[in-house]
Parts: C-alpha cells; sequence; structure tokens
C-alpha cells in the first residue's frame, strides 16, 4: 500500500509543483476539446490538450508569451501572457469557425478544389524541398484498448492481459511514452535517439512507439501503411479522387486556408478519404482529418484508421513544420474488438542546419542508458500531453501489479495453475514451467500428428522440449526430441538437437542435432506431408519420396556485421533407401496403382536409386543484406529489411569422405532475390538462384540440385517465386550447371479497381515468369496469371492462377489454388 500511496503522490504532486503553464480548453458550451495545438508563436515549442482538454507547456522562464491556441473547425485564438511565477494557469475558451464558402456553379470543368489541388500537386516538390535537413524533439505516447475480450482465441486461455481487463473484460491492453532527439535529411534519412521510454506494467520494457514507424508525408506520392496508399495531392491523384470545397476560413496570421473534402473514386482502391487543408497562395499542407479502412489498407484487423495532422508556420524559419499528428484507429478480429489512439508532437525544430550523410548510417533507432528508467518527476517535466485519468489509473494499477508479480510467491502461484495436468494434456501437450528460473519443459502432439506416406503407412509423432532463458530471454538454451513411428515399417525413429543463443544482437546460435528420420530427397520439402497424404489415400498420387538419414550435425551461424551473416554446418550421415509398405487408399482407382519410392524411375519397385553409404557434409553460406536499417535497444539489434535494395547469398557445398568415393562432390551456389513497391502500380518480386556442381557425375540423387516442383494443384509453398507450380517435382534435377529465375508482379488492384463493377469485388491481378535453364534439359518456362485476395470483407486470402509451361514447344496448362497471406 505504501508504494501505491508513493506512486500516486510522485504522479499527482508534480503536477502543481513543477508545471509551467496548464490549464484546459473548452468550446463555449464548456465542452472540452481534445487535441488542441498549443504552442509560442513562432517557434516550435508547443504541445497539444489531451482527451480531457487539458494542457501542459514547459516553459522555463519568466516573462512575455504570446500563445496559440489553434484546433480545426475553431477559431485560432492568440493570448498574452506575463509569466511571473510558476505554475502559470491559463483556460481558454475557442469558438466555432464560420466556414464560408461563395456561391458558385461547380461542374466537372471548373471546380474550385480542383484548381486548388492542382496548385497543390504542382509545388509537391517544391514544398518538400523546402526542408533538408532539421534536427527537432519527438514525443509520442501510444495506447491501445481492447473491448468485451473472449475468455478464449481459437482454445487458447486470454487471461487479464497484464491486468489491463475490468469486470467487463475491456481496458488498456498496451500504454507507452517515449521522448527522442531526431535528425533527419533529405530524402530519407531519419535518425532517432531516444532519451526516455516508459511502459505501463514494464519497469524494464521499451515502447515500439517511434518517429520512423510514423513518419507520414503526405508530400510523397504514396504513404507507406503495409502497403503504398495514394496521397491526395499525389502526381496522379486525379486518377484515384474527387474533390469538393468545403469552405475557407482564415487562420492567425490571416493566411486563407481552403477545405478540401477528399473523395474517393472507388471504394476498393487504396486511398484515403476525408479532409485535407491547403494554404492559399503558398499550396502547403495546413492540416489533415484522413481516413482509410482496413480493407483498403489490406489490412485485416483493422477496420478503420485516421491520420490528423497540424503545420504551424514560423516567420522566422519561413517554414509550414509538422507540430502534431494523431493516429486513431478502430480494430476487430476473431471477435476481439477495440480501438486506440498514438500521439505524437515535434518541437524546438532547428531547419537546414549542417547536417550531412556522415551523421547518418544505417542504426535508425538508439537509446540512451537507463532511457526507461525515468522517474515520475522526470515524465511530468518533459511530457508535452498531460495524462487523463484513465491513464493514470492504467500506470497506477499496473505498476503496483508488476511489483506483485515479480515476486517468488505469486510466480509460484502462476505455475502451480498453469502446471496442473488437464484431461485433455495426454492428447496435446503438456508444458512445466517455472517462471523465476525462466525454464519450460513438456511436450506436444502437433495437429495432424498422424499422417500416411507409402514408406511408412501411417505414422504419428510427438515432441519433448526444455529450454531456459536468461537475460529476458535475450540468451537460451534449448534441448528438443522428436520421436515418430511408422506403423506399416514398423520403425520408430528419433531425432534431437541442442541449441544455445549467444546474444540478441549479432544473434550467434550454436546447434548440435543427430538421430534417424525419413527426409524427402529435396531438402527444401517442396510437398508438405499432409498434403502428401490427403493426395495419396483420396487419389492414388503419392508424390512425396523419401530416404532413410541417420545423422549427427553441428551448425553455427552469426550476423558478423551489419547486414552480413555467416552461416556453416558440418554433417556425418548415413543414407539408406526406403520402399514402399503400404498401398492404402480410400478410392481405388482401377487405372491407377501408387509409383515406386525411387524419384528417377515410378516403375521402378524394389529398386534403390542410389548405394547405402556414409558421407561427410560441409556448408558454408554467406548472406549479404544490402542497405539493411537496424533498431538498437539495450542487449537488443532489430533487423530492418530494406526494399531498396537486394539480397545475395553465396554458398559452398562439399560431400568427402564417401563411402563410395563416386559421391564425393563439390558446388557453388548463389541466390539474389528483392521485393519493393512500385509506387501506385504494385509490388514487384524477383528471386534468382544459380551455381554449378563439380566432379558429380555420379552422386547420390538427394544431392543432386532440384528445383521446387507441384503436381498438387495446391500451391503450399507459401511463396509464389519459389516455386514451379507446372513441374514434376524431380523430371530436371541437375548435378552440373543451373540457373532458375522467378519474377511477379502482384498488381495490388492497380488494373482491376479501374473496371466498373469488377472493381467492387476487391480482387489483384498477379502476373508472374518462370524460368529454369540446365545444362542437361531444355529451357523450361512457365507463365502465369492469376486472382489474389480473393474472399469477403477482411478474409482474402485465397488466390487462383492460370499456369502455362512451355520446353522446347507447349507443354500443357493447370489451374493452381493457394492460401496467401503475404499480399
Amino acid at each position: 500500500m505504501k508504494s501505491i500511496l508513493t506512486f500516486i503522490t510522485l504522479l499527482i504532486t508534480p503536477i502543481s509543483m513543477y508545471s509551467q503553464v496548464k490549464g484546459s480548453v473548452t468550446d463555449i458550451n464548456n465542452e472540452a476539446l481534445a487535441y488542441v495545438n498549443v504552442f509560442i508563436e513562432n517557434t516550435y515549442t508547443g504541445t497539444t490538450t489531451n482527451e480531457s482538454g487539458n494542457y501542459e507547456l514547459n516553459i522555463s522562464k519568466y516573462g512575455k508569451y504570446t500563445l496559440v491556441f489553434q484546433y480545426l473547425g475553431y477559431k485560432t485564438k492568440k493570448v498574452v501572457i506575463e509569466v511571473e511565477k510558476f505554475p502559470f494557469e491559463q483556460n481558454i475558451i475557442l469558438e466555432e469557425t464560420q466556414i464560408s464558402l461563395t456561391e458558385i456553379v461547380i461542374n466537372a470543368e471548373d471546380n474550385p478544389a480542383n484548381l486548388i489541388i492542382r496548385n497543390a500537386i504542382d509545388n509537391r516538390n517544391k514544398n518538400l524541398e523546402t526542408i533538408n535537413a532539421y534536427t527537432a524533439n519527438f514525443y509520442s505516447r501510444g495506447l491501445i484498448r481492447i473491448k468485451d475480450a473472449p475468455e478464449k482465441i481459437l482454445g487458447v486461455e486470454v487471461g487479464d492481459l497484464g491486468g489491463g481487463l475490468d469486470s467487463t473484460r475491456s481496458g488498456i491492453i498496451y500504454l507507452s511514452e517515449t521522448v527522442s532527439k531526431l535528425q533527419f535529411l533529405r530524402p530519407d534519412k531519419l535518425k532517432e535517439t531516444i532519451t526516455a521510454s516508459k511502459v505501463s506494467g514494464d519497469d524494464s520494457g521499451f515502447s515500439f512507439n517511434n518517429a520512423s514507424d510514423v513518419d507520414y508525408n503526405f508530400y510523397n506520392n504514396t504513404i507507406e501503411l503495409g502497403n503504398q496508399i495514394v496521397s491526395p495531392i499525389a502526381d496522379f491523384a486525379f486518377s484515384y479522387y474527387n474533390y469538393k470545397l468545403e469552405g475557407t476560413f482564415y487562420d492567425a496570421q490571416q493566411n486563407l486556408i481552403n477545405k478540401i473534402k477528399v473523395i474517393p473514386k472507388r471504394a476498393k482502391d487504396r486511398v484515403f478519404s476525408g479532409y485535407i487543408y491547403i494554404v492559399e497562395d503558398q499550396w502547403t499542407i495546413y492540416a489533415t482529418e484522413l481516413s482509410i479502412t482496413g480493407e483498403q489498407a489490406r489490412i485485416p484487423a483493422a477496420d478503420i484508421l485516421t491520420i490528423s495532422q497540424n503545420f504551424t508556420y514560423s516567420s522566422n524559419d519561413k517554414v509550414w513544420a509538422l507540430i502534431s499528428q494523431n493516429i486513431d484507429f478502430k480494430y476487430g478480429l476473431f471477435g476481439i474488438k477495440g480501438d486506440g489512439r498514438f500521439t505524437a508532437v515535434y518541437s524546438d525544430y532547428n531547419f537546414n542546419n549542417n547536417l550531412s550523410k556522415k551523421d547518418f548510417n544505417r542504426e535508425l533507432v538508439s537509446f540512451i542508458e537507463n532511457a526507461n528508467k525515468k522517474d515520475s518527476a522526470y515524465w511530468t517535466m518533459s511530457r508535452p500531453v498531460p495524462l487523463t485519468s484513465e491513464e493514470i489509473t492504467d500506470y497506477v494499477k499496473k505498476d503496483s501489479i508488476q511489483i506483485l508479480k515479480k515476486s517468488k510467491p505469486y510466480l509460484d502461484s502462476v505455475d502451480r495453475a498453469k502446471n496442473r495436468f488437464k484431461p485433455l494434456s495426454a492428447l496435446t501437450g503438456y508444458t512445466y514451467q517455472n517462471s523465476e528460473k525462466n525454464t519450460r519443459i513438456g511436450y506436444n502432439i502437433p495437429i495432424g500428428a498422424v499422417q500416411f506416406n507409402t514408406v511408412q503407412g501411417y505414422n504419428a509423432g510427438m515432441n519433448f522440449f526444455y529450454t531456459k532463458g536468461y537475460d529476458e530471454f535475450r540468451k537460451y538454451f534449448s534441448a528438443n526430441a522428436s520421436l515418430n513411428y511408422g506403423f506399416s515399417d514398423d520403425r520408430l525413429r528419433a531425432t534431437g538437437s541442442l541449441t544455445y543463443k549467444f546474444n540478441n544482437i549479432s544473434k550467434a546460435i550454436l546447434s548440435l542435432s543427430g538421430g534417424v528420420t525419413t527426409e524427402q530427397f529435396n531438402s527444401s520439402v517442396p510437398i508438405s506431408p499432409l498434403v502428401n497424404g490427403v493426395s495419396s489415400l483420396f487419389f492414388e498420387s503419392n508424390f512425396m519420396k523419401l530416404y532413410d538419414k541417420s545423422f549427427l550435425q553441428l551448425s553455427y551461424s552469426e550476423e558478423i556485421a551489419n547486414g552480413f551473416r555467416l552461416y556453416g554446418n558440418m554433417s556425418y550421415e548415413r543414407r539408406k533407401a526406403l520402399f514402399n509398405t503400404s498401398d492404402q487408399v480410400f478410392f481405388d482407382k482401377n487405372d491407377k496403382v501408387y509409383t515406386s519410392n525411387n524419384p528417377l524411375d515410378p516403375e521402378a519397385f524394389g529398386v534403390a536409386p542410389f548405394d547405402t553409404h556414409n558421407i561427410v557434409k560441409l556448408n558454408v553460406a554467406a548472406q549479404f543484406n544490402f542497405g539493411q536499417n537496424y533498431l538498437s535497444y539495450p542487449r537488443t539489434k532489430v533487423n530492418l529489411t530494406n526494399d531498396k535494395y537486394p539480397t545475395l547469398t553465396i554458398g559452398y557445398e562439399q560431400g568427402l569422405g564417401a563411402t563410395n568415393s563416386n559421391y564425393n562432390f563439390q558446388q557453388i551456389k548463389a541466390r539474389l532475390y528483392q521485393s519493393f513497391d512500385i509506387s501506385n502500380k504494385g509490388r514487384f518480386s524477383y528471386n534468382m538462384r544459380g551455381g554449378k556442381l563439380f566432379n558429380a557425375e555420379n552422386i547420390a540423387f538427394m544431392d543432386f540440385q532440384h528445383f521446387n516442383g507441384n503436381q498438387t494443384r495446391l500451391s503450399t509453398n507459401g511463396s509464389y517465386t519459389d516455386v514451379f507450380n507446372n513441374l514434376e517435382y524431380y523430371r530436371l534435377s541437375t548435378n552440373n550447371s543451373y540457373f532458375e529465375s522467378h519474377i511477379e508482379h502482384n498488381f495490388n488492384g492497380y488494373l482491376l479497381n479501374k473496371i466498373p463493377l469488377i472493381n467492387k469485388l476487391g480482387f489483384s491481378t498477379v502476373i508472374g515468369i518462370h524460368n529454369l535453364f540446365t545444362s542437361d534439359h531444355k529451357p523450361y518456362q512457365e507463365f502465369s496469371v492469376g486472382l489474389d485476395k480473393i474472399g469477403w470483407g477482411k478474409f482474402r486470402f485465397l488466390r487462383v492462377d492460370y499456369v502455362r509451361s512451355y520446353q522446347g514447344g507447349y507443354l500443357n496448362d493447370v489451374i493452381i489454388f493457394g492460401l496467401n497471406f503475404f499480399n
């Protein structure tokens, strides 16, 4: 109780002791106005009101100040104050703006909104280039609520989400704040140093809301929101939007502001709706109130997202600068629903300074030491937007709960509840955990644990595991074992592994594994056991080909430098051929029988495709993620993909010491791949792979270079740029030189959304070209065209492709069905 009272005192006392200028903003009906911009005239020192209409402005010196209160829909108000003591209170009442619109006839040719938007588009690049560089202070607060949370999600208990849920199972599930310093250099260099970070209920946590994640610049042609969203003032905006002038008003500097309603031409396009405010003659953005649905943004969990921005002008710098931004959203998926808001305040700008490229590197975010250890007094002094009563309550509640949850009695009580062996545990799995020691031990029986193939017949498996975490799981040790029993071949096989992760910066990982297992000849696993089982039992098509492998393998990987990671493993293997032992089917077809387990000859029943042998395998690879950016957290490095640059992998593979000397070989190989958006035209992807095997004329078939094929009419690979969807699994495998390329472009609605009626479906067109060249076969090509995002509402995961293949002429065509969660 004492600690709770102390915390409440720290939260409340500084409001009166340390706040410099504070007050409330209401309308003429005494209703609180939330998120009003409050700043000192001709400066970028400011704040916004919170949801209760309260504000705090940190001014440290006595004197005369002109405060500006700016809020869309209300008259901007200037107030001169003389600060002679602290705290200083200044309450303000704002009056609604009278928006005027001259009586004019609007038609397609003389719509005044179109003229204003054209001027804004014509000046878009000039306004982008106005700010070449800046430094600034940044404050961000993130809040996510959940409403009526279910007790379970897909059978998994939800709990109280860290104490965030009340008796109605509603409440705040995430609340955090960030204070940081920004450096920016055109066109896209943004570096953030976080000086303070606070997460409700986690005194060792770090907030994930940072400036780069909310850097939405509507002067760019598109806005990155998972997908590229077309800006209302993009060069091609008139292909996506209609506009209406709602009215005009004057701000405090007597600038004429045009309020433009932004209206999408097509509901399914990746576009915004709402309002954009344009300054007359200067054609800059004064403010935005723009919304987009989750369906439009291709974010299934989101219902709607609104970006509100406010700019202010400094006569000293002659710059319109962003001073505040609010991102409001509602979400809902699988019975879970809620809302949230991320508030950002930019202040203390220093424009067009001496920053240069040498001031930046690939580190986008870093934290100063003890950034997450700031006390309440610091936050009261630094927080530009006061906490609401709801937020204060959440901090008090969760921080007090946190003290309890770290205690050994509490951890033991939680473990006792979770460690109970339940009736279904025998069938699904069981985990015993010790939260104080960060250990977990148990077993699980995977979904689909019982499978079928013609080599083992029905087979079932289960996994055992032990993990020990260190330094909040930045380091860990794990031990795993898997058992698999084949009922038809009457064989129990077991594998196991020991793994240690040394750190969470270079992510150095050492692993020792071994055992006996069945493995596909193509180690990339081109067909899943589940799909093969269905194909075998229902359609008498046993595509999966297996061999028996006993092995012991040592593996190591580590990021040597940013974007440069090394992989290596060495193994000793015993390989042995396997044969069909089961001919069971659900629907026996008189004109069809199972093929042999020999991938070289479907009729070679009882004939081994290779001799039983032992061999040592060596694999070394280097991966270069060019242009890789990263976030630096204490003792943690988070790597970010950079669409502007490709990823290159170079590898060397060798088989040596084989008991059959013909099976020794060497291979060099390389892979280059990338995926990136082409403005509003969709997403382009490519994947190229090539290599050559040496001294490999008579090697074992599993060491050939295999290519991912597909004979099931179902796409289960996940990536469409790593598979030939109309190629037999092993027909073009080679022990010589090879090159394959996959090119795909997903238009993301760019084509179909322009066709009346069709655009209401929300489908997307995808085209692809796939090529394979080997030294011992004619070139093979596939051409595909498909429809993506087939479904309804938020659930648009189905994809259908028409694929036509050629090899020295037309071969055949096929329809492929698949699930695609990646676009």
